[in-house]
């Protein structure tokens, strides 16, 4: 049976690999925009995000684990379809809608592991702390979304 603190390092190193997977995928699209607009939202996110995954970091270490510095292999290819779609010129609607996808992801991700019984109180808590940058950069993609749409 696994500890708190086994079970804490495990969905605290899940919730790092989100995070940097959604930097990674900021600093790529601010990258493949022409979109000022866009890129300085990417870069901000990028930003904002690299703080949570520091948050969460620390949280590790305190524990005694070993942080993850990397994203999962499936936001690479998530990446890659972005790229793929900045490459042949995809339109403003169409990249915010697939940013939304990503923003979905990591706010699943985080409120699910808000949900879970097998954590320790205090790693709720930080967990809780960084969900509040993650929900405000999903809100802030959606509504840009919903303004679209008009």
């Amino acid at each position: 049976m696994q500890t708190n603190r086994e079970a804490d390092i495990r969905v605290l190193n899940s919730l790092i690999e989100t995070t940097v997977d959604s930097i990674n995928g900021y600093r790529d699209s601010a990258e493949h925009t022409d979109d000022a607009d866009l890129k300085a939202m990417f870069r901000t996110r990028a930003g904002e995000r690299e703080k949570v995954a520091s948050e969460l970091r620390a949280k590790v270490r305190e524990l005694g684990g070993q942080p993850e510095d990397e994203g999962t292999m499936l936001a690479k290819a998530h990446r890659a379809f972005l790229d793929l779609k900045s490459m042949i010129g995809s339109d403003r609607k169409r990249v915010i809608e697939e940013v939304e996808r990503g923003e979905d992801h990591i706010k699943d991700k985080f409120e699910a592991a808000m949900r879970s019984t097998e954590i320790s109180p205090d790693t709720q808590a930080v967990i809780r702390t960084c969900y509040g940058s993650v929900k405000a950069g999903h809100d802030e993609v959606s509504a840009m979304k919903h303004a679209q749409q008009r």
